[in-house]
């Protein structure tokens, strides 16, 4: 005698796009794998799209124009939200909660924003909310960071979790591009939008560590204490004199325990080239984890893309249907700890975190110059760890001088540009920006 195949657990997809199409595939090939470990079927019974032509031909599923259909459906046991954006999101999903249906979302914006309030409505009711596509796409970070990594105290994340800025850093450094010019590439590629702000300014890759650095260190989801600089006003010059040092420049999203709280920004980066995270190029992202008892992990794939991005969409529906019939009590907590742990930490202010700097200053060839620089970091506690002065071209009288520092605090350093910058051999602006060893 043979038991029954269980009853399929009735998905409905409210949005199709490139993301949801891609999960509807992989769900279809992979059915048989899927089911087995899964425990039981998954179908998608249901999809809501506002072009419904692109969901024309598709058998045995019933279309509508109306979200709020498959949010509120009877049989439906969880929705899947993939339209992006805060609203209607945060409207669909909360109805689909009061609804007892469990949720699986890749929306890091409408996480980072309004993550507090989804998973204090989900815990009320008893019901799931699963993002692991919210960042870095089909790399499985959130499992490994809630799971994977729970007998660690966390120290801190690094990661290349924006695409698109990866990619048009790589193309600066591979090919000596200028920003725009590796932008409107990356454009005519598909990985930048015609509006790439959310990507180049960092605000995307803000969100992901808002989300990673609140299941790190148990503390409520907090994405507007987060420090966002793009790489919009990067130059070529920097990448071409980082590389002559021994570093590449990337954005990276870093969050980590400090005195008197954590930190959470995201800016472009020296990193030493010999370390691995250095190396990721093109549209790929990477996150570096320190965990006290296992040391640095890293975690490398695809943060983009149709089946990469259902790949983790669906390995959230497995666990849902895994964990369907389970207690609540007894699942695993939607930011790691028990909601009744998080703790309210501060998130430190950007001029209140310590690190490192690469500096970049153009100024009059004479001598004196560069002692009177050394002497104003001097004074502020800034001690100098490299130095490439360059000579001057044939004919000009002015020159740039490369400064790697060690670590200080950066009110300290900014209060010291300002009085270099005012200094009359020193022309024009002096170049910033941070620099992280990652050991």
């Amino acid at each position: 005698m043979t038991n029954a195949t269980p009853k399929p657990l009735q998905v409905g997809l409210i949005g199709f796009g490139t993301v949801g199409r891609g999960t509807w595939d992989v769900l279809r090939r992979n059915e048989e794998e899927i089911t087995r470990r899964a425990g039981r079927p998954i179908r998608i019974t249901w999809i809501a799209t506002r072009t419904l032509d692109r969901a024309r031909g598709i058998d045995g599923v019933n279309l509508t124009d109306d979200p709020n259909t498959v949010a509120r459906h009877p049989d439906i046991d969880i929705v899947v939200e993939l339209v992006g954006g805060v609203e209607p999101a945060r409207t669909l999903i909360l109805d689909a909660i009061a609804h007892d249906k469990h949720v699986v979302t890749a929306n890091k914006a409408l996480l980072a924003q309004h993550g507090n309030e989804i998973f204090a409505a989900a815990h009320a009711r008893g019901v799931m909310v699963a993002f692991e596509a919210a960042v870095a796409g089909g790399v499985p970070i959130i499992k490994a960071l809630r799971e994977g990594l729970t007998a660690n105290r966390i120290e801190w994340i690094a990661g290349i979790i924006n695409g698109t800025s990866n990619f048009i850093l790589s193309e600066m450094r591979a090919t000596g591009a200028s920003f725009a010019s590796a932008l409107k590439d990356a454009q005519a590629r598909g990985y930048a939008e015609a509006d790439p702000t959310f990507d180049v300014e960092g605000i995307d890759a803000a969100h992901k560590l808002a989300i990673m650095s609140a299941i790190a260190f148990g503390v409520p989801m907090q994405f507007e204490k987060a420090y966002a600089e793009g790489i919009s006003k990067l130059q070529r010059e920097d990448i071409r004199y980082a590389e002559e040092l021994g570093y590449r420049i990337k954005l990276l999203g870093i969050t980590r325990r400090a005195r008197g709280g954590i930190e959470l920004r995201v800016h472009p980066t020296l990193i030493p080239s010999k370390v691995l995270i250095a190396n990721v190029e093109g549209a790929m992202n990477a996150v570096l984890v320190k965990g006290d008892a296992v040391g640095g992990t890293l975690y490398y794939g695809a943060g983009a893309g149709a089946e990469p991005t259902a790949s983790a969409v669906i390995a959230d529906l497995v666990d849902v249907t895994r964990m369907h019939t389970a207690d609540p009590e007894h699942r695993v907590p939607h930011l790691a700890f028990q909601p009744d742990q998080l703790t309210d930490l501060p998130f430190l202010p950007i001029g209140e975190v310590e690190t490192s700097y690469y500096l970049r200053m153009r100024v009059d060839d004479k001598p004196g110059v560069l002692a009177d620089i050394t002497r104003i970091l001097a004074d502020r506690e800034i001690s100098i760890d490299a130095m490439i002065q360059k000579e001057p071209s044939e004919g000009e009288s002015q020159t740039d001088i490369i400064l790697l520092t060690h670590r200080s605090i950066e009110k300290r350093l900014v209060d010291a540009i300002d009085r270099i910058e005012a200094l009359p051999t020193v022309r024009g602006k002096v170049v910033r920006i941070r620099l992280e060893d990652l050991s």
